[in-house]
């Protein structure tokens, strides 16, 4: 019988299971996915928003004609966008500017004002998005900054519905669960429920991109939105949410971004889920705990968010190309040009000019880019890294007319950055980047820059 209810919030939660029947072909624990994209808001965070509006209403920290504010990479912010319009709060969602531009479009097509900021820089920098949502909270007279990353009403929502949910559905088979770690409320408290009403023989697995801080990584940039913990190398203090607890995760899987994606992409078109990249990330994991058991377990992996947001990203081929994490057979790309370049030069922002002068010996074009200095960087160099480009010729011209000293660091001699094209593009389509005013473009492969082109070497 089709559900009646009286408003959308009472449709958050109810998540069916879905079996991964052709990505779990051959592996004998089965594998269950539970469709959080199917919430009213298209993500499990949703549950969070409501437990959180409710419990700020309890505690009087929210009040009629309130508003509520809050940081997000979007989902956050779309699911208190409709329980506080639907409760008739003004609500304001501080967007992280590396979200997909979808996720800003949604929220105001729920009424929300968006209110765009960086994470990419040090924590400290008032720049920071969480700095520019808590100075909205003070200055706006009756607003409530919802902060999930350390409101316990976040792993609280899946203590009292998520992990209850998957408990019943699976009628206390579930042996593993995989979900990713962003806030770390999800899997805190559906993981810690799942612990608990199993005597603690359910194992909770963390799925986590491979450069980020929860599972090992340095936190360095990753490409899959809304999970894992980034760290600025310039940040002072690594403060981790509240809203994780790390003693109920058992283990992580560390995933590399191409493999996310990937797999969200046979998500789709294997299984008919749309869902999200931090989705495929989940299920990757989840695949590699499932060859290792056996036909008496069964491992269920939450699928956090639709597809339906990454439509210009994660599911364009477009996109994937340029980026570099789609090769494909037939065309034409710019591999076999890549392999045969030779070793990709960086200069450090703050290098001296002899010292710069010396690596751009072997550069190709006698051009390279000067990136932040990090002391060693095992997951690749990310664009957002990249800071600008050093020329030979303009060193050298430089220190001929006097403007420059060899013991004088770079500064102002720091050009602009270079163009960059995926590894899956062309060679037409590297030579329209370079353009006639440049000499050298850059080459990604799963969004790390890998090498550099010269020009000559594109015709």
């Amino acid at each position: 019988m089709t559900a009646v209810h009286e408003s959308v919030l009472d449709a958050i939660g109810g998540t069916p299971l879905f079996r991964l029947a052709r990505l779990g072909a051959g592996i004998a624990a089965p594998i269950y996915a539970k469709a959080e994209f199917l919430n009213i808001g298209g993500s499990v965070k949703d549950r969070a928003a409501l437990s959180m509006v409710l419990a700020a209403e309890r505690d009087g920290l929210l009040k009629p004609g309130g508003t509520i504010i809050e940081a997000t990479s979007g989902n956050t912010g779309i699911g208190l966008a409709i329980v506080g319009r639907q409760r008739g709060y003004r609500v304001i969602a501080g967007v992280a500017d590396k979200s997909a531009a979808e996720k800003s479009d949604i929220l105001r097509a729920y009424g929300a004002e968006v209110v765009l900021a960086p994470t990419s820089v040090p924590f400290e920098d008032p720049r920071h998005l969480f700095h520019v949502v808590r100075r909205l909270a003070e200055e706006i007279p009756g607003a409530w900054l919802a902060n999930q990353y350390d409101n316990l009403a976040n792993p609280d929502a899946h203590v009292r519905t998520t992990g209850p949910e998957i408990w019943e559905q699976t009628g206390g088979r579930v042996t593993h669960f995989v979900a990713g770690v962003g806030t770390g409320g999800t899997i805190t408290g559906t993981g810690g429920h799942l612990k608990e009403v199993s005597g603690g023989s359910v194992t909770v697995i963390g799925a986590d991109p491979e450069s980020s801080s929860y599972g090992g990584g340095d936190g360095s940039p990753w490409y899959v939105e809304s999970i894992g913990h980034f760290l600025h190398p310039e940040t002072v203090e690594d403060r981790w949410p509240e809203a994780y607890r790390s003693e109920v995760v058992d283990s992580f899987e560390r995933i590399p971004d191409r493999e996310s994606l990937l797999t969200a992409r046979r998500l789709a078109r294997e299984e008919g889920l749309l869902a999200g990249p931090s989705s495929g990330a989940a299920v990757a994991a989840a695949l590699r705990v499932a060859r290792g058991l056996g036909p008496d377990d069964l491992v269920v992996v939450l699928l956090p968010d639709s597809g339906r947001s990454y439509l210009s990203k994660l599911h364009s081929d477009t996109w994937m190309r340029a980026w570099g994490f789609l090769e494909e057979a037939e065309t034409d790309g710019l591999r076999p040009l890549l392999d045969a370049a030779e070793p990709l030069v960086t200069v450090d922002a703050d290098a001296t000019v002899g010292d710069a002068l010396e690596l751009l010996r072997t550069a190709p074009g006698g051009v390279a880019p000067a990136v932040l200095p990090r002391p060693a960087r095992p997951y690749g160099l990310a664009p957002a890294e990249v800071v600008g480009s050093v020329s030979r010729d303009a060193l050298a011209a430089a220190l001929a007319d006097g403007a420059a000293k060899p013991g004088d660091p770079l500064g102002a001699l720091v050009g602009p950055a270079l163009p960059v094209v995926g590894v899956g593009q062309s060679p037409a389509e590297a030579r329209a980047a370079v353009g006639e005013a440049r000499e050298v473009v850059l080459v990604l492969v799963d969004g790390k820059v890998a090498g550099a082109l010269a020009r000559e070497a594109l015709s």
